[in-house]
C-alpha cells in the first residue's frame, strides 16, 4: 500500500519546505495554532506555483464550526478565491449546534467548490459517531476525511480511524491526522490501515525576547521542516507491511 502524506502549512516557506521535503499535499491555512483558518490571498497566490498540489483550508474564524449566513457567505467567496487561483482542493467542516454534520451547510460549500478535490476537515471528531459520517461525506461528495477518530490524537483514535477506513471501503480517503510523528508515523499506519497520513511536520525557532515582550508572538514560532518530511515519510513506509 503507497503510504502518502499531507502536510498542514501556514507561513510561504513552507510551500518550498513540502517540495523539497516531498510531501504529497499541501494543507495551506493560516493560523494553525488556531487549528488552521483561510489563508490569506498572497498565500493562496504563492501556493498556486507550488508544484505539490494545495488544498485551502476555508475556515473563517476560530471556535466551532456552527456558522451564521454571514459566515457563510465570507466561506464561499473564499473558495471562489481559490479556484480562481487554481488550487488543488479546499478544506471544509461546518456541524450544527447538536454537533451533527450540517448537511445543508455542506452542500452549499461542496457545489461552490465545483471540481476541486473536497476533504472534511476534523470538524467530524466532535461527532458522537465519526463512523456513521463516513457515507454521509462520501454521498456530499467528499473525496477526504481528515480525522484522528474523535481523539485528540490519531494514535488515540486509531480503533475509530480503522473502522472508518473500513467503512469506507475504498469509496473515500480516510487520512489520519493529529500528533503523526516519525516515531509513531508507521504503528499509526499499521493500526489504522490509512494511506494517508496528515502533520505539521514543524520544528520550533525561538523568537526574540523584543518580539515576545511586545506581544508580536509566542516564545516560539513552528516552521515546516523537510528533513522532518523526509523522515516522517520513511518511517511511515518502513513499517508498511504490504
Amino acid at each position: 500500500m503507497t503510504i502518502r502524506l499531507e502536510v498542514c502549512m501556514d507561513d510561504v516557506s513552507g510551500l518550498a519546505a513540502c517540495a523539497a521535503g516531498g510531501a504529497d499535499r499541501i494543507e495551506l491555512c493560516s493560523a494553525l495554532d488556531l487549528g488552521g483558518l483561510t489563508p490569506s490571498p498572497g498565500l493562496i497566490s504563492a501556493a498556486s506555483k507550488s508544484t505539490v498540489p494545495v488544498r485551502a483550508m476555508i475556515r473563517p474564524r476560530a471556535g466551532d464550526f456552527v456558522f451564521t449566513d454571514a459566515e457563510m457567505d465570507v466561506m464561499l467567496a473564499d473558495i471562489a478565491a481559490v479556484r480562481a487561483a487554481g488550487l488543488a482542493g479546499v478544506v471544509l467542516g461546518a456541524t450544527t449546534a447538536e454537533n451533527e454534520l450540517d448537511i445543508a451547510a455542506l452542500a452549499r460549500l461542496v457545489d461552490a467548490a465545483g471540481h476541486l478535490g473536497k476533504t472534511l476537515h476534523r470538524a467530524v471528531d466532535l461527532l458522537p459517531d465519526p463512523v456513521t459520517a463516513v457515507d454521509i461525506t462520501i454521498h456530499l461528495g467528499f473525496d477526504c476525511i481528515l480525522t484522528s477518530g474523535g481523539a485528540l490524537s490519531a494514535e488515540a483514535g486509531a480503533a475509530v480511524i480503522a473502522a472508518m477506513v473500513e467503512r469506507a471501503a475504498g469509496r473515500i480517503d480516510i487520512m489520519a491526522g493529529s500528533g503523526v510523528r516519525p516515531e509513531n508515523a508507521a504503528a499509526i499506519h499499521r493500526d489504522t490501515r490509512a494511506h494517508w497520513l496528515h502533520s505539521s511536520c514543524g520544528r520550533t525557532e525561538a523568537n526574540g525576547e523584543d518580539i515576545r515582550h511586545f506581544g508580536f508572538g509566542p516564545d516560539e514560532r513552528r516552521l515546516t521542516d523537510a528533513d522532518r518530511i523526509r523522515t516522517l515519510k520513511a518511517a511511515a513506509t518502513s513499517g508498511d507491511p504490504s
